[in-house]
């Protein structure tokens, strides 16, 4: 009785394409080989790379911290403060309390994993305390704006209602990663703003 169909020659044809298109599974433990090779050789500069963007993004998240702090500042008529807590790795801006005893916009970030926040010159400024003074003491520091910070102990970048940083700021806040790359974040050379430099110079 005769096969319908194909003729043998067809059909061995056929299948012989179908073999040639599928992979074996010599040649699948191969490339997987290769690609455990090649991931690595290259994990280490990925990381590396990873790390980099990280530094990279959360300077740039600060540097925008102070352009905000500068804008509210203006706008709202009152000092705002970045405070920075480098022992929990946290930093915010909130508006010096006034009338209001909270700030509804105020905002509080974590850095990254592997990352750490120093603040290179460390100045704390401590906060007012109301005490009986003389007419005399009254007129010499009247002058003087009265400070309310909200993180009284943690080093504090202030911001005046006319645009200006507070001297007592600090100048220059330091970022680093665990693989040894920095970043500074340093008061521009006028004293009006702040920016991200490569090196504390």
């Amino acid at each position: 009785m005769g096969f319908i169909g194909l003729p043998a020659s067809g059909r061995g044809t056929r299948f012989a394409r179908q073999a040639r298109r599928a992979f074996t599974l010599i040649e699948l433990i191969l490339v997987m080989a290769l690609l455990t090779i090649v991931i690595s050789l290259t994990a280490p500069k990925l990381s590396r790379f990873f790390h980099g963007r990280t530094l990279d993004s959360e300077a740039r998240r600060l540097l925008a911290l102070t352009r905000s702090g500068q804008s509210r500042a203006v706008s709202e008529g009152m000092p705002m403060d970045l405070w920075v807590d480098a022992g929990l790795g946290t930093f915010g801006l909130e508006a010096e309390p006034s009338y209001d005893t909270s700030d509804s916009k105020a905002v509080d970030f974590t850095l990254d994993g592997g990352l750490r926040i120093e603040v290179v010159n460390k100045i704390v400024v401590a906060p007012a305390t109301t005490m009986t003074m003389n007419r005399a003491q009254r007129a010499s520091t009247a002058s003087v704006p009265r400070l309310n910070l909200v993180h009284a102990a943690l080093p504090t970048i202030r911001f005046l209602p006319d645009g200006s940083i507070g001297e007592a700021s600090p100048q220059m806040l330091h970022l680093a990663s665990a693989d040894g790359g920095s970043l500074w974040l340093a008061q521009a050379r006028d004293g009006l703003s702040y920016e991200i430099r490569s090196t504390d110079k």
